[in-house]
């Protein structure tokens, strides 16, 4: 049994320059968790496979393709592969939420 707890997982050095920590990564699947402070947000990007969030905690902006909404606690997002997609903190509490990644990207995200 691998058992792995976020708060003890190192922050990854990303170009978002936010707290990404990746919690699972095989072969198959990666799961990210994010932590956007107020003011945060993520670079838009796109990534070469489905993805999808599942948001822990607060409130924030998930952008995917020419769609924008605000999302809450315990939603699931979809994005699929090779949409622009971005996330913004514009509350005044912090955002957390998981990135699953099925499969598991064999190219590079594309920054925009």
């Amino acid at each position: 049994m691998n058992i792995v707890q976020m708060e003890n997982t190192p922050i990854a050095d990303t170009p978002h320059k936010v707290d990404v920590r990746k919690l699972y990564d095989t072969e198959n699947a990666m799961t990210v968790h994010i932590t956007l402070q107020p003011g945060e947000s993520l670079i838009k990007h796109i990534t070469p496979v489905d993805v999808f969030f599942y948001v822990l905690e607060g409130k924030g902006i998930v952008e995917i393709g020419d769609e924008k909404k605000e999302v809450i606690m315990d939603t699931l997002i979809d994005s699929p592969a090779r949409i622009p997609h971005c996330w913004y903190n514009e509350s005044d509490s912090t955002l957390r939420f998981l990135v699953v990644k099925v499969p598991k990207p064999t190219e590079e995200t594309k920054l925009l």
